[in-house]
């Protein structure tokens, strides 16, 4: 993936990032390029990507703008299903399969972890790392859609609460 000054890409696990230009910073000795990509989930955070490694990042651009209906029928749909989500029992393999799907980078992989979790919740008490992984996943689908879309992120957070709950009454 080209990367261009100015556009906006999701790194995996931290959401969508702007662009910036390329700095060179010494590291152990060396003298290295670096793309930095400001977090854009109101943190002020910044990370430094090698550009000697960026094939290894798995970085993607953000959603189109049709793609988000079809996103938060998603989570209606999944939400809506009568028979339970394919939640692991042990909650050391729901942590190992929530921690590959966050990796992934795939918003439609954060509709399944928030979905999971978010059922998994209405049945019993989640573990703290359960309801971090659970906000996590929120904030970063959230985050994502508010890009694409120019709405507030409260508004974004209402729209992916409301498709909860319509599939849920479904």
């Amino acid at each position: 993936m080209m990367l261009t000054v100015g556009a906006k890409v999701v790194y995996p696990s931290r959401g969508p990032c702007l662009i910036g230009e390329v700095v060179k910073k010494v590291v152990g000795g060396q003298t290295m390029k670096f793309y930095p990509l400001a977090l854009l989930d109101n943190s002020k955070g910044e990370l430094f990507v090698p550009v000697e490694n960026l094939a290894n990042l798995h970085l993607r651009a953000l959603l189109d703008k049709c793609e988000i209906p079809q996103l938060l029928r998603r989570l209606k749909k999944i939400s809506g299903t009568r028979k339970e989500p394919d939640v692991a029992k042990n909650w050391r393999q729901r942590n190992t399969d929530n921690t590959k799907l966050l990796s992934s980078g795939s918003a439609f992989d954060l509709a399944v972890i928030i979905e999971s979790l978010t059922s998994l919740a209405g049945t019993k008490s989640l573990s703290p790392f359960e309801r971090e992984t659970l906000a996590r996943a929120r904030t970063l689908l959230v985050c994502e859609i508010s890009e694409v879309t120019g709405e507030s992120k409260s508004a974004v957070e209402e729209q992916v609460s409301e498709a909860l709950r319509a599939g849920r009454s479904a």
